[in-house]
């Protein structure tokens, strides 16, 4: 029926007509024709598909057993296997990450979903009723639409014989292929089906082509047997290293996805090589299997009458039609309609009509539409028969079969969402931020029982000493205290000695000696640096006369002592020596060097050494090869001469240029010089003579192809009088001039390009203008901060009031003189915790600038918001940095509308002053107030040049010998990629790369037209040209580029093509172990190349450490091998002998012993033996060279003695030392932070030369280095960490060249991490309850209430989600009120918004919302005082009482979940229990009712935002946007009688409503985002409540890890990895939270009450304190 499927405004067409109550679908009796509340009848167990999805509707049962046995006895066979296939995925399943999977996906990169797991898991949707195919559509494009909308590129496979499981269920066979057709025909995604299955070869290439980052998959099939083939299928994905995903726990919010990852590893591929064979069989006989046991259900479909046979036959036939249909080409068909194919309500309720109430009496007009159609397929169905005595198609008639059966069963009544009125509030927040829509709210009257009932802490038995309306202490007084200042102990102050002794020895490993003292300069000039620069003195004083010759003076000598160091250099000797050796330390003077003269005389005295040594090699030619970097020297200073010296020059000088250049081969450079400079001899000598010294090739490609690292960059000459250590580019310039006019800017540009400078002279202004200003640098990461606090503590001195700092910090667990420092280093939730304290606003008000560091953490996955929070809440200037934002026009538009706002603020708030100013006569006006030109503009400063090139490579290992293959970023690029989307914009080449893609495109195309005018020697900015920079040179690659694409555009896609796959690095096949194996060889390698310090990372914080212990194996392994033997013997006799010798010497220095002058001798002869013996020692256990990578010479014993007792008290001391001595270190965020600066400070200084590392090392730490190698593949190792971690290769300064090495990465993920863009800034949702309070306390408790007041609004106003997004500020505006609503309603706050009850303690635990506000509820309700009983005669509690209380807190604070699936596995646990376990019933009730009140409130909420969505879009299908609002059939009386049910569907999707999901469904957060409509925008996630317990999309229940109580139990962090899952360090980091979560409640409690006696607070302390002990055992 055409019209069957058309959703009408405010009503359904069938599904109304049922009731969906929570998980199972109750369908009324037959005889009694029960209505439900909608008035519809319902017959929802009448058909097939409800015993057919039985199982997939089903709840998991934890102790179910799912052996295997299979009617099949050759299947029987392999049970052990699939059972060993089976464990070995559910022992993967524990460690599974959960991650964000699209954060970082653009256009490049893609991943695959099962086809089938996708059918699987909108089947399975617990609001879908069965029977109600355009409801499962919408669920499937909901999905689909969801994941592009969050920039995912996804390709969807069906395998051809996994259609084999379905022939059982001929309903769902026909809605799967159904779903394919509509999928192929009405959309866009892209679908395969040309696949049988995952083991033909034609799969295999296409994932080896393609390679997806993951497939999503479903672990559980709906079978047995489906669930084998999709197990099967999971352990042939993990056997080629593709990841999985688990569609079981995937959850979605405003801007991510995320699930369960599961990594592919050399295990898998093991197993499935061990058992391949085997493998191949099972599948086999499971396919077979298949296929017989489908043909004999086609078969069994024919011949039957009932009607549930003739449904299963028809759904057979529809089956057969829809699959002819997919092979017929020659037909049009039109498939628009076809998720509307069948439905089997609308049939229930048509037959129900016809069989009941017609029969009754009622009789409906079907409308002349219907009619017609009805006519129309009458005529087709009797020619098609080839029957004419059937008669007249009208009127009706009918069989005598029954087609409804006659069965009953109970109904539940649906719940309605209450139509709550808001309670009223006044205030002045909330009147200004959503004064514009409350006249549209149903508010209750000021008599109305629900205001009147307002009661403070109504339900708290509120003993005496209680005060849970007292303000608590904030966060700030909380954190632990240094004071440099104020400490007056003796033991304090000598611990801030030597924090500041260390502080000075960290900064200098970061900055070197640099250290500034700062003057404050009240009267600062009044002309700017841009007028300063340009002003002219006529006349000078004699005191300036005198100073200028005696600076000339000073200068003469310098360069004398310069001469003198350079002659005592020796360079040509050392050069000739040791070539490589020798051209450093010329390089290494010529830095230092200031005397330009001195410095002509040093090139010219390289140049001529290194010509020599190439004319000498010229000679030698037959007896060894060129070296060529002879040749790239004498070419390097000639650069150098002609560009900064040529003043200096004399004509011997050109003469030597003029002769190396023909001698090179290079006589139309040696033309450019003036004849007069060129020798008659040298014209006239022959080119034989000279042509056997010749480099081989033109002048542009020897500068293009070998001194492309070192050609000149465009730097500027002149000084800047405000930098005096470097000369600023003119980018920096600008930055200087932003600073110096106060201004805000957005910062993007390349990792290590000098952007960071622009924050230290802001900080030197700020400290220069006054002792009051403050400076706040944000950092996103502890050590970040640590590295910032060191950096500016060595680089700035200044004295300041007694009481005052230059430099402080506080992080969550540490604060250093924060609010009486000028500068001040911290973390964004630390900032945010001072800007939202009520009474720190007078120090607020104290910040001049704030400095954001790595700002493209607002768009990060933890603390977002917070970033956000902070940039619309401060009222000074900002620097915001970063090295990787894709969009930061629009983020510099929405800082530019929040600075319009502050400024509006502040022109309000002066012109109010001003007329308060003006009413008061005869007011003193202050003086010497010094003021501060305010300026609200936001620029954008870009600049996208790195100083250094970066070169890729990747590695394979070949017959036991690492190859390294230079990988050119064209290579990354398709046809289509440069066709569709063009070069990305950071994709840049080095000058050979630009030679490698010219010479590719001639060898490609002979008769390319622009070959000659692109050719090197005759290109318009390189012709006859003896420098060419680095400018020239990115031109050549800009035209390029140009070029390749016109090849594009111009129908040379063939050719284009060709080039790209030419300069594709052919890197064989490497397995997994081999590469582990061998990774010490391949650091070996890159020694011997030259390449070391290295960063290699990782994302695996077990392997970071292994890897590198096998590092330091090899190299005592090899060290082993070179010691002659029984050395080892050797040094442990002479270790004892020395301890005898040393124990002998301490007894002979007794006090008090007589000293003889034949004792004075034996003394003697004692230390000389025990020197003796330490000399003999030291050359026995002495580290060979080539057995270590630390490089000795950078650090001196006594530096490297003073590293090393960082770490002395440290768990771990000993291994990190024992790496260090190697030169070798390993970083992340489980290493203690001592442990962590220990690798830092010996890497910056050159000690250490390999460290392997996490991605934390990528967020700033300064750690540059000549390599950066990419060690495992990984979902972390995305376009944004790939930027991030790159950009540290290529130390400016030290290294003219930046390698990359991707080691064991697959080279279709290499290739989308170089043409991939980083991702854009997306605003998360801003707002929670916690969020909602802590403003309403600043507003109403803030000193200043104004300030305070445009604080919040500023928040609350300009959310980056809402910039330009009228809707969603809407939505924000309802949010916050409902939000404010709950808290009225629970006695957080009154009705004019002043905080009271227990306000105090949700805002300080605000991080853990909604867990805070169940703990509340919990305590009011007096749960706490009836658990927590102590001992008899004691204030103690028992182990069990303990215990108990971790339980309940684990339930709030500890939430990790564990896929549902690991409740079947077979897995041992050891020490811990691993499942946490329920509430308490008493607490899971009071957790039920919290979340009844949650629910209410915001079903509320959602019904009126409902009022906002697009019902145009609402009515459309998501992806393939169909239509579904036909109003065709607006005259039949019979389809107005059969869609008459609208009641209580106003939010609900009209495609939900089909299965009768109604307003209350709204009521239950685990359904919200199935049926909500979608346009709104919100999801459950914005719903705060705490569920007790989770299921996943199959209704299996996912269980919590009781990680916090199992350690509680037993202390072990061992248990925490062997059987929590959880790595030791990352365990150590969650029970840290964990604790202090404990103490906060416990401080907050003790506060709150008076009677340090009760048992509430001693139980907390008690557990806090036992809690804390065990941590530190560990």
């Amino acid at each position: 029926m055409a019209s069957g499927g058309t959703v009408k405004d405010g009503s359904d067409d069938d599904g109304g007509d049922l009731t969906a109550q929570n998980l199972e679908k109750k369908s009324v009796s037959f005889e009694d024709q029960v209505e439900n509340k909608s008035g519809c009848t319902d017959f929802s167990n009448v058909f097939c598909w409800e015993k057919e999805i039985q199982q997939v509707s089903r709840v998991s049962d934890y102790s179910r057993q799912d052996n295997y046995d299979f009617r099949n006895p050759e299947l029987n066979k392999h049970i052990g296997l699939l059972e060993k296939i089976s464990d070995l995925i559910l022992n993967d399943i524990p460690k599974a990450e959960y991650v964000s999977l699209l954060n970082d996906y653009v256009e490049s990169e893609f991943f695959l979903i099962d086809g089938d797991s996708l059918f699987i898991t909108c089947i399975s949707e617990q609001t879908l009723l069965p029977g109600q195919n355009l409801h499962f559509f919408y669920l499937v494009e909901r999905f689909l639409l969801d994941l592009s909308n969050k920039g995912a590129k996804y390709v969807i496979v069906f395998f051809k014989d996994a259609e084999h499981v379905y022939f059982r269920h001929p309903t769902l066979l026909s809605l799967r292929t159904a779903l394919i057709l509509h999928l192929q025909h009405n959309t866009d995604a892209v679908i395969h089906t040309e696949f049988s299955n995952f083991l033909e070869e034609k799969w295999q290439s296409f994932l080896q082509e393609s390679y997806p980052y993951f497939i999503i998959i479903s672990d559980d099939g709906l079978t047995k047997l489906q669930t084998s083939f999709l197990n099967l299928f999971i352990i042939h994905a993990l056997s080629k290293r593709i990841n999985i995903v688990l569609t079981s726990g995937q959850e979605s919010d405003f801007i991510r996805v995320y699930g369960y990852h599961i990594h592919g590893m050399y295990k898998h591929k093991g197993f499935f090589s061990q058992h391949r064979k085997e493998i191949q069989c099972v599948f086999q006989t499971l396919v077979k299997d298949l296929q017989e046991s489908s043909t004999a259900t086609l078969l069994s479909l024919s011949g039957h009458s009932s009607v549930k046979d003739m449904e299963k036959e028809h759904k057979g036939c529809e089956f057969f039609l829809l699959k002819h249909l997919t092979t017929e080409k020659l037909w049009k068909v039109d498939f628009t309609h076809l998720p509307d194919l069948s439905d089997d309500l609308l049939w229930k309720n048509v037959a129900y009509y016809y069989e009941v109430e017609n029969e009754q009496g009622l009789n409906l007009d079907m409308g002349e539409k219907i009619k017609r159609e009805y006519e129309y397929l009458w005529s087709i169905i009797s020619k098609l028969s080839g029957k004419d005595d059937d008669g007249k198609s009208l009127p009706l008639r009918r069989t005598s079969i029954s087609f409804l059966e006659k069965r009953a069963s109970p109904t539940e009544e649906s719940k309605n969402i209450p139509n709550l009125g808001l309670i009223p509030m006044t205030s002045m927040v909330v009147d200004e931020f959503a004064g514009d829509i409350l006249s549209s709210l149903p508010f209750l009257k000021s008599d109305d029982s629900a205001v009147t009932s307002l009661v403070k802490q109504k339900e708290f038995d509120e003993i005496r000493h209680w005060h849970s309306g007292k303000l608590l202490s904030d966060d700030y007084d909380r954190t632990k205290s240094s004071s440099q200042a104020m400490c007056k102990d003796p033991r304090a102050l000598r611990s801030n000695q030597k924090l500041q002794s260390f502080l000075r020895f960290y900064g200098s490993s970061l900055e070197g000696n640099i250290s500034k003292t700062i003057v404050t300069q009240l009267d600062t000039p009044k002309k700017a640096y841009s007028d300063m620069k340009n002003s002219k003195k006529i006349h000078k004083t004699k005191a300036e006369i005198i100073i200028e010759e005696n600076q000339k003076r000073m200068k003469a000598e310098e360069e004398r002592k310069e001469q003198k160091q350079w002659d005592a250099l020796s360079i040509e000797k050392l050069i000739q020596e040791n070539f490589n050796l020798g051209i450093r330390k010329l390089e290494d003077f010529l830095k230092k060097c200031q005397s330009n003269s001195v410095k002509c005389t040093a090139e010219m005295a390289g140049l001529n050494t290194c010509f020599e040594m190439w004319i000498e090699q010229c000679k030698d030619q037959g007896k060894r090869l060129k070296d060529i970097n002879a040749a790239v020297e004498v070419m390097r200073r000639i650069h150098s001469l002609l560009e900064k010296y040529k003043d200096l020059m004399e004509k011997t000088d050109y003469q030597k240029i003029v002769r190396c250049l023909r001698y090179f081969g290079f006589d139309n450079l040696a033309c450019t010089l003036e004849s007069s400079q060129i020798p008659e001899d040298d014209r006239k000598e022959k080119k034989a003579k000279i042509s056997k010294y010749s480099v081989g090739m033109g002048a542009a490609r020897f500068q293009l192809q070998y001194m492309g690292h070192c050609l000149l960059r465009e730097e500027r000459t002149d000084r800047d009088p405000r930098i005096q250590h470097f000369i600023p580019d003119t980018w920096q310039r600008d930055l200087l001039d932003v600073v110096d006019n106060n201004e805000s800017a957005v910062i993007v540009a390349p990792t290590s390009s000098g952007k960071t400078y622009a924050s230290y002279y802001c900080m030197e202004k700020i400290l220069k203008e006054s002792n009051e200003g403050v400076v706040v640098y944000v950092a996103p990461t502890k050590a970040l901060v640590n590295q910032v606090w060191a950096t500016v503590y060595t680089r700035f001195n200044k004295t300041l009031p007694d009481g005052m700092v230059v430099c402080g910090v506080f992080t969550r667990d540490f604060r250093h003189d924060a609010l009486n420092c000028q500068v001040l280093v911290t973390v964004p939730q630390c900032l945010e915790i001072l800007l939202l304290s009520p009474h720190r606003q007078q120090w607020v008000k104290r910040i001049r600038y704030v400095i954001f560091d790595e700002v493209h953490c607002l768009g990060g996955e933890i603390g977002a918001e917070v970033w956000e929070h902070l940039l619309v809440m401060i009222r000074c200037p900002f620097l915001a940095l970063s090295a990787t934002i894709s969009n930061p026009k629009h983020l510099t538009e929405w800082l530019q509308s929040v600075k319009r706002y502050w400024q509006h603020v502040e022109s309000v708030r002066e012109e109010s002053l001003r007329s308060f100013t003006s009413t008061k006569k005869g007011t003193k006006k202050q003086k010497n107030i010094k003021t501060v030109n305010k300026s609200y503009k936001v620029k954008l400063v870009l600049y996208g040049e790195r100083y250094n090139d970066l070169e890729k490579y990747v590695c394979s290992l070949e017959d036991n010998d690492f190859k390294i293959h230079h990988y050119h970023p064209c290579a990354a690029l398709t046809v289509d990629h440069i066709d569709k989307y063009g070069f990305p914009s950071d994709l840049a080449f080095s000058p050979r790369e630009s030679i490698l893609l010219y010479d590719s495109m001639v060898q490609v195309w002979e008769n390319w037209p622009r070959a000659d005018e692109l050719d090197p020697e005759k290109f318009t900015h390189f012709k006859n040209k003896i420098v060419i920079t680095k400018a020239d040179a990115r031109k050549y690659e800009e035209e390029l580029k140009e070029e390749l694409k016109n090849w594009i555009v111009h129908d040379n896609r063939m050719k284009a093509n060709r080039v790209l796959k030419l300069l594709k690095p052919q890197r064989p096949y490497c397995s997994e172990k081999d590469m582990k194996d061998n990774f010490p060889c391949f650091v070996e390698k890159l020694r011997q190349m030259d390449k070391l310090p290295a960063l290699f990372f990782l994302f695996d914080i077990k392997k970071v450490e292994k890897w590198a212990e096998n590092i330091k194996n090899c190299l005592e392994k090899k060290q082993k091998s070179k010691q002659i033997p029984k050395t080892e013997k050797q040094i442990h006799l002479l270790t004892n002998r020395l301890k005898k010798k040393e124990k002998s010497m301490q007894k002979n220095q007794t006090v008090g012993m007589k000293i003889t002058s034949s004792k004075t001798d034996k003394m003697i002869l004692e230390e000389a033996e025990h020197g003796n013996l330490m000399e003999k020692l030291g050359k026995l256990t002495e580290i060979p060279p080539d057995c270590t990578y630390a490089n000795s010479q950078a650090v001196d014993t006594e530096i490297l003695q003073k590293v090393m007792d960082r770490v002395k008290f440290m768990k771990t001391n000993t291994t990190l030392k024992t790496l260090a001595l190697r030169g070798i270190g390993y970083h992340h965020a489980s290493v203690e932070q001592r442990g962590r600066q220990l690798v830092e400070m010996l890497f910056r200084m050159g000690f250490i030369q390999v460290v392997t590392a996490t991605g934390t090392l990528a967020l700033g730490i300064n750690m540059p280095c000549k390599s950066v190698v990419f060690t495992q593949n990984s979902v972390y190792l995305d376009a944004l960490n790939y930027r991030q971690m790159s950009g540290r290769a290529g130390r400016r300064g030290q290294d003219l060249l930046g390698n990359v090495f991707f080691y064991d990465i697959p080279l279709p993920k290499v290739d989308k991490l170089i043409k991939s863009n980083v991702p854009q800034l997306r605003g998360q949702f801003p707002l929670n309850i916690s969020l909602a309070l802590r403003l309403m306390l600043l507003a109403a408790k803030a000193d200043d209430k104004e300030d305070a007041k445009a604080k919040v609004l500023s928040l609350l106003k300009h959310s980056l989600l809402s910039f330009n997004q009228p809707r969603v500020v809407e939505i924000l505006k309802l949010y916050f009120l409902f939000s404010l609503q709950f808290l009225v309603k629970e006695g957080y706050l009154d009705q004019e918004g002043n905080t009271m009850g227990f306000a105090g303690l949700v805002t300080h635990l605000h991080y853990h919302e909604p867990s805070s506000l169940v703990l509340v509820s919990f305590l009011v309700k007096g749960l706490f005082h009836k658990l927590c009983q102590p001992r008899k005669d004691s204030k103690t509690f028992s182990k069990e009482v303990m215990e108990q209380l971790v339980l309940v807190l684990a339930n709030l604070f500890g939430r990790r979940y564990i896929p549902a699936s690991v409740i079947k596995s077979k897995q041992k646990f050891y020490q811990s229990k691993v499942f946490l376990e329920d509430l308490p019933e008493d607490f899971a009730v009071a957790l039920h009712e919290f979340n009844n009140k949650i629910e209410e409130n915001f079903g509320h909420f959602l019904l009126i935002i409902s009022k906002m969505a697009d019902m145009k879009q609402e009515y459309q299908l998501p992806l393939s946007r169909i239509d579904f609002s036909s109003e065709e059939c607006n005259d039949s009386k019979l389809v107005s009688h059969l869609m008459s049910c609208n009641e209580g569907r106003t939010a609900v999707s009209p495609f939900a409503c089909l299965s009768g999901n109604v307003d209350s469904d709204l009521l239950h957060a685990e359904t919200v985002n199935s049926v909500i409509l979608r346009t709104v925008g919100i999801t459950a996630g914005n719903i705060p409540v705490l569920c007790a317990k989770k299921f996943d999309n199959r209704r299996r229940r996912m269980p919590l890890n009781a990680y916090a109580l199992d350690f509680y139990k037993h202390g072990s962090l061992t248990a925490m990895a062997q059987d929590n899952g959880i790595h030791e360090g990352e365990a150590y980091l969650l029970l840290k939270d964990f604790s202090l979560t404990i103490k906060a409640i416990s401080v907050s409690l003790s506060e709150l009450c008076d009677d340090e006696e009760d048992n509430v607070v001693q139980a907390f302390s008690q557990l806090s304190d036992s809690y804390w002990e065990k941590l530190q055992k560990v």
